[in-house]
Protein backbone atom coordinates (compact mmCIF):
# COMPACT_ATOMS: atom_id res chain seq x y z
CA UNK A 1 0.00 0.00 0.00
CA UNK A 2 2.25 3.33 -1.16
CA UNK A 3 1.48 5.88 1.07
CA UNK A 4 0.06 9.25 -0.56
CA UNK A 5 3.35 12.02 -1.11
CA UNK A 6 2.71 15.06 1.48
CA UNK A 7 2.19 18.28 -0.59
CA UNK A 8 5.34 20.25 -1.05
CA UNK A 9 5.29 23.07 1.22
CA UNK A 10 4.78 26.29 0.06
CA UNK A 11 7.34 29.37 1.09
CA UNK A 12 4.86 32.47 0.73
CA UNK A 13 7.53 35.07 1.46
CA UNK A 14 9.56 33.33 -1.71
CA UNK A 15 6.44 33.84 -4.08
CA UNK A 16 6.55 37.77 -3.00
CA UNK A 17 9.86 38.03 -3.56
CA UNK A 18 9.73 36.73 -7.13
CA UNK A 19 6.58 39.05 -7.75
CA UNK A 20 8.67 41.95 -6.61
CA UNK A 21 11.53 41.20 -8.34
CA UNK A 22 9.46 40.61 -11.78
CA UNK A 23 7.44 44.23 -10.92
CA UNK A 24 10.19 46.17 -10.34
CA UNK A 25 12.08 45.06 -13.73
CA UNK A 26 9.18 46.92 -15.69
CA UNK A 27 8.10 49.62 -13.69
CA UNK A 28 10.38 52.28 -11.32
CA UNK A 29 8.45 53.04 -8.07
CA UNK A 30 9.33 55.87 -6.22
CA UNK A 31 10.38 54.03 -3.19
CA UNK A 32 10.99 50.40 -1.82
CA UNK A 33 8.07 50.89 0.49
CA UNK A 34 5.57 51.68 -2.56
CA UNK A 35 6.63 48.36 -4.49
CA UNK A 36 6.07 46.47 -1.28
CA UNK A 37 2.65 47.87 -0.85
CA UNK A 38 1.95 46.89 -4.56
CA UNK A 39 3.33 43.50 -4.59
CA UNK A 40 0.88 43.16 -1.28
CA UNK A 41 -1.97 44.49 -2.45
CA UNK A 42 -1.84 42.07 -5.44
CA UNK A 43 -1.51 39.19 -3.08
CA UNK A 44 -4.14 39.75 -1.30
CA UNK A 45 -6.71 40.40 -4.22
CA UNK A 46 -6.13 36.17 -3.99
CA UNK A 47 -7.92 35.86 -0.13
CA UNK A 48 -11.01 38.15 -0.78
CA UNK A 49 -13.00 35.74 0.99
CA UNK A 50 -10.75 36.41 4.13
CA UNK A 51 -10.86 39.75 4.63
CA UNK A 52 -13.92 41.96 6.20
CA UNK A 53 -12.47 44.81 4.37
CA UNK A 54 -11.17 44.87 0.47
CA UNK A 55 -8.64 47.89 0.46
CA UNK A 56 -8.33 50.30 -2.54
CA UNK A 57 -5.53 50.96 -4.72
CA UNK A 58 -4.43 54.24 -6.21
CA UNK A 59 -1.84 54.77 -8.65
CA UNK A 60 -1.69 58.59 -8.99
CA UNK A 61 1.49 60.92 -10.70
CA UNK A 62 1.52 64.83 -11.16
CA UNK A 63 1.83 64.26 -15.30
CA UNK A 64 1.63 61.99 -17.96
CA UNK A 65 5.05 59.31 -18.91
CA UNK A 66 4.86 58.41 -14.73
CA UNK A 67 4.87 54.88 -15.49
CA UNK A 68 1.36 54.29 -13.78
CA UNK A 69 -0.63 52.63 -16.65
CA UNK A 70 2.52 50.16 -16.62
CA UNK A 71 1.86 49.62 -12.90
CA UNK A 72 -1.66 48.48 -13.63
CA UNK A 73 -1.08 46.16 -16.23
CA UNK A 74 1.65 44.26 -13.86
CA UNK A 75 -0.97 44.07 -11.37
CA UNK A 76 -3.66 42.83 -13.86
CA UNK A 77 -1.25 39.95 -14.86
CA UNK A 78 -0.84 38.84 -11.00
CA UNK A 79 -4.28 39.83 -9.48
CA UNK A 80 -7.05 37.28 -9.07
CA UNK A 81 -9.90 37.78 -11.88
CA UNK A 82 -9.04 41.57 -13.14
CA UNK A 83 -11.42 42.73 -14.56
CA UNK A 84 -9.85 46.02 -16.04
CA UNK A 85 -11.24 49.06 -18.04
CA UNK A 86 -10.83 53.01 -19.07
CA UNK A 87 -14.29 53.63 -18.89
CA UNK A 88 -17.31 51.80 -17.55
CA UNK A 89 -21.51 52.73 -16.54
CA UNK A 90 -21.83 51.83 -12.86
CA UNK A 91 -24.57 49.80 -14.03
CA UNK A 92 -22.40 47.72 -15.83
CA UNK A 93 -19.74 46.97 -12.59
CA UNK A 94 -22.59 47.01 -10.54
CA UNK A 95 -23.53 43.56 -12.48
CA UNK A 96 -19.92 42.44 -13.28
CA UNK A 97 -18.85 42.63 -9.31
CA UNK A 98 -22.49 41.29 -7.93
CA UNK A 99 -21.17 37.59 -8.59
CA UNK A 100 -20.11 34.38 -6.05
CA UNK A 101 -16.42 35.36 -7.45
CA UNK A 102 -16.00 39.04 -7.68
CA UNK A 103 -13.62 40.30 -9.66
CA UNK A 104 -10.66 42.74 -9.26
CA UNK A 105 -11.53 46.31 -10.72
CA UNK A 106 -8.99 47.81 -12.35
CA UNK A 107 -9.61 51.01 -13.64
CA UNK A 108 -7.18 53.35 -15.82
CA UNK A 109 -7.04 57.05 -16.64
CA UNK A 110 -9.71 57.83 -14.02
CA UNK A 111 -9.12 61.36 -14.23
CA UNK A 112 -11.32 61.27 -17.28
CA UNK A 113 -13.68 59.56 -15.40
CA UNK A 114 -13.59 62.02 -11.78
CA UNK A 115 -11.63 64.47 -13.25
CA UNK A 116 -12.90 68.59 -13.15
CA UNK A 117 -14.47 68.52 -15.97
CA UNK A 118 -16.64 65.40 -15.31
CA UNK A 119 -16.94 66.57 -11.84
CA UNK A 120 -20.90 65.06 -10.54
CA UNK A 121 -21.23 63.19 -13.23
CA UNK A 122 -19.45 59.76 -11.68
CA UNK A 123 -20.89 60.14 -8.30
CA UNK A 124 -23.05 56.86 -8.63
CA UNK A 125 -18.97 55.04 -9.45
CA UNK A 126 -17.78 56.65 -6.83
CA UNK A 127 -20.23 55.54 -4.21
CA UNK A 128 -20.22 52.26 -5.40
CA UNK A 129 -16.05 51.93 -5.03
CA UNK A 130 -16.91 54.04 -1.58
CA UNK A 131 -19.36 51.51 -0.66
CA UNK A 132 -17.64 48.33 -1.71
CA UNK A 133 -14.57 48.45 0.30
CA UNK A 134 -16.44 47.11 3.38
CA UNK A 135 -18.67 43.57 3.11
CA UNK A 136 -22.12 44.00 3.57
CA UNK A 137 -22.50 47.23 1.80
CA UNK A 138 -25.14 46.26 -1.11
CA UNK A 139 -26.24 48.43 -3.78
CA UNK A 140 -30.38 48.78 -3.68
CA UNK A 141 -31.88 48.63 -7.35
CA UNK A 142 -35.71 48.42 -8.22
CA UNK A 143 -36.60 46.20 -10.32
CA UNK A 144 -39.61 46.92 -12.73
CA UNK A 145 -40.19 43.47 -13.88
CA UNK A 146 -40.51 41.55 -10.66
CA UNK A 147 -41.72 44.46 -8.79
CA UNK A 148 -38.65 43.76 -5.89
CA UNK A 149 -35.98 45.99 -4.58
CA UNK A 150 -33.02 44.03 -5.64
CA UNK A 151 -29.56 44.07 -3.45
CA UNK A 152 -26.25 43.77 -5.48
CA UNK A 153 -22.71 43.12 -3.43
CA UNK A 154 -20.33 45.63 -3.79
CA UNK A 155 -17.81 44.06 -2.12
CA UNK A 156 -14.75 43.62 -3.99
CA UNK A 157 -10.50 44.48 -4.89
CA UNK A 158 -9.98 47.89 -6.72
CA UNK A 159 -7.48 49.83 -8.10
CA UNK A 160 -7.39 52.93 -10.46
CA UNK A 161 -5.20 54.55 -12.12
CA UNK A 162 -4.38 58.37 -12.81
CA UNK A 163 -3.16 62.20 -13.48
CA UNK A 164 -3.59 63.83 -9.82
CA UNK A 165 -5.56 63.05 -7.53
CA UNK A 166 -8.73 60.74 -6.71
CA UNK A 167 -11.79 61.50 -5.16
CA UNK A 168 -11.04 62.07 -1.34
CA UNK A 169 -13.31 59.71 0.01
CA UNK A 170 -11.66 56.71 -2.00
CA UNK A 171 -8.19 57.89 -1.76
CA UNK A 172 -9.21 57.63 1.92
CA UNK A 173 -10.02 53.76 1.71
CA UNK A 174 -6.83 53.44 -0.61
CA UNK A 175 -3.46 52.46 -0.65
CA UNK A 176 -2.11 55.33 -2.43
CA UNK A 177 1.21 54.63 -4.58
CA UNK A 178 2.59 58.29 -6.07
CA UNK A 179 4.32 57.46 -9.40
CA UNK A 180 6.60 59.70 -10.84
CA UNK A 181 8.63 60.41 -14.55
CA UNK A 182 11.55 57.95 -14.67
CA UNK A 183 14.49 59.94 -14.53
CA UNK A 184 17.85 59.84 -16.94
CA UNK A 185 19.51 56.91 -15.01
CA UNK A 186 16.70 54.90 -14.23
CA UNK A 187 16.28 52.09 -16.60
CA UNK A 188 12.80 50.16 -17.03
CA UNK A 189 12.60 47.04 -19.55
CA UNK A 190 9.94 47.23 -21.85
CA UNK A 191 6.51 45.80 -21.55
CA UNK A 192 5.30 43.08 -23.66
CA UNK A 193 2.04 41.77 -23.23
CA UNK A 194 2.09 38.35 -25.18
CA UNK A 195 6.03 37.49 -23.39
CA UNK A 196 6.16 39.17 -20.13
CA UNK A 197 2.15 38.81 -19.15
CA UNK A 198 2.77 34.84 -18.52
CA UNK A 199 5.66 35.06 -16.05
CA UNK A 200 3.73 37.58 -14.30
CA UNK A 201 0.36 35.42 -14.27
CA UNK A 202 2.18 32.46 -13.22
CA UNK A 203 3.25 33.74 -9.86
CA UNK A 204 -0.34 34.92 -9.57
CA UNK A 205 -1.27 31.15 -9.80
CA UNK A 206 1.20 30.69 -7.37
CA UNK A 207 -0.26 33.05 -4.94
CA UNK A 208 -4.23 31.45 -5.38
CA UNK A 209 -2.59 28.55 -4.66
CA UNK A 210 -0.42 29.24 -1.21
CA UNK A 211 -3.57 31.71 -0.11
CA UNK A 212 -6.07 29.70 -0.97
CA UNK A 213 -4.54 27.22 1.68
CA UNK A 214 -4.65 29.71 4.51
CA UNK A 215 -8.19 30.66 4.23
CA UNK A 216 -9.43 30.26 7.22
CA UNK A 217 -6.02 31.22 8.97
CA UNK A 218 -6.71 35.00 7.11
CA UNK A 219 -9.75 34.99 8.17
CA UNK A 220 -9.00 34.26 12.01
CA UNK A 221 -6.07 36.62 11.68
CA UNK A 222 -5.85 39.47 13.94
CA UNK A 223 -2.36 41.38 12.93
CA UNK A 224 -0.78 44.12 15.41
CA UNK A 225 -1.29 47.37 13.37
CA UNK A 226 0.78 50.36 13.15
CA UNK A 227 -1.77 52.54 12.01
CA UNK A 228 -5.49 53.37 13.72
CA UNK A 229 -9.06 53.58 12.63
CA UNK A 230 -9.69 53.12 8.49
CA UNK A 231 -5.94 53.03 7.97
CA UNK A 232 -5.90 49.75 9.95
CA UNK A 233 -8.75 48.85 8.12
CA UNK A 234 -7.40 49.26 4.59
CA UNK A 235 -3.78 48.10 5.36
CA UNK A 236 -4.90 44.73 7.73
CA UNK A 237 -5.21 42.24 4.43
CA UNK A 238 -1.71 43.46 3.41
CA UNK A 239 -0.37 42.95 6.80
CA UNK A 240 -2.05 39.73 7.55
CA UNK A 241 -0.45 38.48 4.19
CA UNK A 242 2.41 39.42 5.17
CA UNK A 243 2.42 37.55 9.00
CA UNK A 244 1.61 34.32 6.29
CA UNK A 245 4.77 34.39 4.26
CA UNK A 246 7.23 35.60 7.07
CA UNK A 247 10.72 36.48 6.44
CA UNK A 248 11.05 40.29 6.51
CA UNK A 249 7.86 40.94 4.70
CA UNK A 250 6.14 41.60 8.48
CA UNK A 251 8.88 44.37 9.07
CA UNK A 252 8.25 45.22 5.54
CA UNK A 253 4.75 45.64 5.40
CA UNK A 254 4.69 47.46 8.51
CA UNK A 255 6.93 50.05 7.62
CA UNK A 256 5.26 50.75 4.05
CA UNK A 257 1.73 51.32 6.11
CA UNK A 258 3.73 53.41 8.25
CA UNK A 259 5.54 55.90 5.45
CA UNK A 260 2.44 55.61 2.76
CA UNK A 261 -0.24 56.77 5.18
CA UNK A 262 2.04 59.51 6.28
CA UNK A 263 2.78 60.39 3.48
CA UNK A 264 -0.59 60.57 2.04
CA UNK A 265 -2.06 62.28 4.87
CA UNK A 266 0.89 64.85 3.80
CA UNK A 267 -0.30 65.52 0.60
CA UNK A 268 -3.94 65.11 1.19
CA UNK A 269 -5.81 68.39 0.58
CA UNK A 270 -7.97 69.37 3.79
CA UNK A 271 -11.50 70.52 3.74
CA UNK A 272 -12.01 74.44 4.25
CA UNK A 273 -12.84 73.54 7.39
CA UNK A 274 -10.59 71.72 9.16
CA UNK A 275 -8.00 74.02 7.18
CA UNK A 276 -9.49 77.37 9.64
CA UNK A 277 -9.02 74.69 12.61
CA UNK A 278 -5.64 74.59 12.14
CA UNK A 279 -5.32 78.50 10.87
CA UNK A 280 -7.06 79.44 14.24
CA UNK A 281 -4.86 77.47 15.75
CA UNK A 282 -1.67 79.49 14.31
CA UNK A 283 -3.33 82.35 14.95
CA UNK A 284 -3.19 81.60 18.74
CA UNK A 285 -0.06 80.44 18.93
CA UNK A 286 1.08 83.88 17.23
CA UNK A 287 -0.96 85.86 19.68
CA UNK A 288 1.56 84.02 22.77
CA UNK A 289 0.59 81.68 24.94
CA UNK A 290 -1.61 84.16 27.49
CA UNK A 291 -3.66 84.15 24.71
CA UNK A 292 -6.69 82.70 25.76
CA UNK A 293 -9.66 84.82 24.40
CA UNK A 294 -9.40 86.39 20.85
CA UNK A 295 -11.55 89.34 19.31
CA UNK A 296 -13.55 88.09 16.16
CA UNK A 297 -12.34 91.21 14.39
CA UNK A 298 -8.59 90.44 15.10
CA UNK A 299 -8.98 86.59 14.28
CA UNK A 300 -10.97 87.66 11.27
CA UNK A 301 -7.84 89.83 10.58
CA UNK A 302 -4.74 87.32 11.11
CA UNK A 303 -6.96 84.53 9.07
CA UNK A 304 -6.83 87.26 5.78
CA UNK A 305 -3.55 88.05 5.81
CA UNK A 306 -2.23 84.62 5.60
CA UNK A 307 -0.44 83.67 1.99
CA UNK A 308 -2.20 81.44 0.01
CA UNK A 309 -5.02 81.14 2.21
CA UNK A 310 -8.70 81.09 0.86
CA UNK A 311 -10.14 83.54 3.72
CA UNK A 312 -10.07 87.18 1.46
CA UNK A 313 -13.90 87.13 1.59
CA UNK A 314 -14.21 86.06 5.72
CA UNK A 315 -16.85 87.68 7.50
CA UNK A 316 -17.83 87.03 11.45
CA UNK A 317 -20.74 85.50 9.89
CA UNK A 318 -18.77 82.48 7.66
CA UNK A 319 -16.56 82.40 10.26
CA UNK A 320 -19.50 81.32 12.32
CA UNK A 321 -20.94 79.17 10.06
CA UNK A 322 -17.57 77.37 9.33
CA UNK A 323 -16.58 76.60 13.20
CA UNK A 324 -20.27 75.64 14.28
CA UNK A 325 -20.26 72.16 13.00
CA UNK A 326 -17.24 71.78 15.52
CA UNK A 327 -19.25 73.18 18.44
CA UNK A 328 -16.86 76.38 18.41
CA UNK A 329 -19.14 79.42 18.90
CA UNK A 330 -18.67 82.63 19.41
CA UNK A 331 -19.67 84.72 22.72
CA UNK A 332 -19.67 88.28 23.83
CA UNK A 333 -16.18 88.72 26.20
CA UNK A 334 -14.96 91.76 28.09
CA UNK A 335 -11.68 93.25 26.24
CA UNK A 336 -9.27 95.87 27.81
CA UNK A 337 -11.29 98.07 25.41
CA UNK A 338 -14.65 96.94 25.75
CA UNK A 339 -17.18 93.71 24.97
CA UNK A 340 -16.72 92.67 21.85
CA UNK A 341 -17.27 89.15 19.94
CA UNK A 342 -14.69 86.94 20.46
CA UNK A 343 -13.53 83.26 20.88
CA UNK A 344 -12.22 81.57 23.69
CA UNK A 345 -8.92 79.07 22.81
CA UNK A 346 -10.40 76.82 25.29
CA UNK A 347 -13.30 75.89 22.80
CA UNK A 348 -10.90 75.29 20.43
CA UNK A 349 -8.80 72.36 22.22
CA UNK A 350 -11.06 69.51 21.71
CA UNK A 351 -11.53 70.19 18.11
CA UNK A 352 -7.86 70.55 17.32
CA UNK A 353 -6.83 67.32 19.14
CA UNK A 354 -9.95 65.58 16.98
CA UNK A 355 -9.13 66.98 13.75
CA UNK A 356 -5.79 68.56 13.40
CA UNK A 357 -2.28 67.09 13.18
CA UNK A 358 -0.15 67.75 16.18
CA UNK A 359 1.76 71.30 16.07
CA UNK A 360 4.63 69.70 18.56
CA UNK A 361 6.33 66.72 19.50
CA UNK A 362 4.36 63.68 20.13
CA UNK A 363 4.44 62.60 24.39
CA UNK A 364 5.49 59.57 24.86
CA UNK A 365 3.28 56.35 24.86
CA UNK A 366 3.37 52.90 24.49
CA UNK A 367 5.47 51.34 21.76
CA UNK A 368 4.13 50.33 18.41
CA UNK A 369 5.30 46.02 18.47
CA UNK A 370 5.52 44.74 15.30
CA UNK A 371 4.95 41.15 14.65
CA UNK A 372 6.71 39.10 17.27
CA UNK A 373 6.15 34.97 18.36
CA UNK A 374 6.46 36.11 21.91
CA UNK A 375 6.89 38.53 24.78
CA UNK A 376 8.47 37.02 27.77
CA UNK A 377 8.02 39.51 30.22
CA UNK A 378 4.49 40.28 29.36
CA UNK A 379 1.29 38.80 28.13
CA UNK A 380 1.38 37.21 24.35
CA UNK A 381 0.17 40.41 21.65
CA UNK A 382 -2.06 38.01 20.30
CA UNK A 383 -3.10 34.43 20.59
CA UNK A 384 0.64 31.94 19.91
CA UNK A 385 -1.43 28.94 18.38
CA UNK A 386 -2.19 31.87 15.73
CA UNK A 387 1.02 33.94 15.68
CA UNK A 388 3.40 31.85 17.23
CA UNK A 389 6.99 30.72 15.55
CA UNK A 390 4.54 28.61 12.77
CA UNK A 391 2.87 31.90 11.58
CA UNK A 392 6.49 33.39 10.23
CA UNK A 393 9.93 32.51 10.13
CA UNK A 394 11.29 35.46 11.52
CA UNK A 395 12.39 36.31 15.25
CA UNK A 396 10.82 38.27 17.98
CA UNK A 397 11.61 42.11 16.99
CA UNK A 398 11.85 45.06 19.43
CA UNK A 399 9.33 47.42 19.19
CA UNK A 400 9.53 50.80 17.23
CA UNK A 401 8.59 53.77 19.84
CA UNK A 402 5.76 57.11 19.32
CA UNK A 403 8.94 59.37 19.85
CA UNK A 404 11.42 57.39 17.67
CA UNK A 405 13.26 56.00 20.29
CA UNK A 406 14.68 52.11 20.54
CA UNK A 407 11.62 50.23 21.25
CA UNK A 408 13.22 47.73 23.66
CA UNK A 409 15.97 48.87 26.21
CA UNK A 410 19.22 48.32 25.06
CA UNK A 411 18.52 47.50 21.63
CA UNK A 412 18.17 49.06 18.56
CA UNK A 413 15.66 49.29 15.87
CA UNK A 414 15.67 46.30 13.77
CA UNK A 415 16.89 46.90 10.19
CA UNK A 416 16.64 44.22 7.35
CA UNK A 417 20.16 43.58 5.72
CA UNK A 418 21.35 46.17 3.32
CA UNK A 419 18.95 48.68 4.40
CA UNK A 420 20.14 51.95 5.91
CA UNK A 421 19.51 53.63 8.67
CA UNK A 422 15.99 53.99 10.26
CA UNK A 423 14.45 57.37 9.66
CA UNK A 424 11.34 59.46 11.43
CA UNK A 425 8.31 59.67 9.67
CA UNK A 426 4.93 60.48 10.90
CA UNK A 427 4.29 58.99 14.53
CA UNK A 428 6.06 55.84 14.13
CA UNK A 429 9.73 55.06 12.81
CA UNK A 430 9.91 53.08 9.55
CA UNK A 431 12.77 50.94 8.17
CA UNK A 432 13.54 51.83 5.00
CA UNK A 433 14.43 48.92 2.61
CA UNK A 434 17.63 49.23 0.18
CA UNK A 435 17.82 51.83 -2.69
CA UNK A 436 17.93 48.62 -5.33
CA UNK A 437 14.85 48.06 -4.94
CA UNK A 438 13.51 51.25 -6.78
CA UNK A 439 14.90 50.26 -9.85
CA UNK A 440 17.60 52.81 -9.88
CA UNK A 441 21.46 51.96 -11.28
Amino acid sequence: MTRPKPKPQVNGAEILDRLRAVIRQYVILPDTESLDAVVLWTAATHALPAWACAPRMVIRAPEKRCGKSRLLDTVEAACHNPLITVNASPAAVYRAIGTDDPPTLLIDEYDTIFGPAFAGSAEDLRGLLNAGHQRNRPALRYDANSQRVEKIPTFAMAAMAGIGAAPDTIEDRAVVIHMRRRAKHERALPWRVMRDRPVLAAIGAQLRDWLTEHLEELKAAEPVMPVEDRDADTWEPLIAVADLAGGDWPIRARTAAVTLTGAREETAANSDRIRLLADCRMVFATAGPDAEVLPTSHLIAQLRAMDEAPWADLTAMKLGALLREFEVKSDTIRFPTGQAKGYRRADFIDAWDRYCAPDGPDTPGEPYQPYQSYQPSSEPVRDLERYGSSRTSQDPVPGLTSNATAGTAGTATPTPPGHKPPRVHGHLRAVPPPDEATGTE
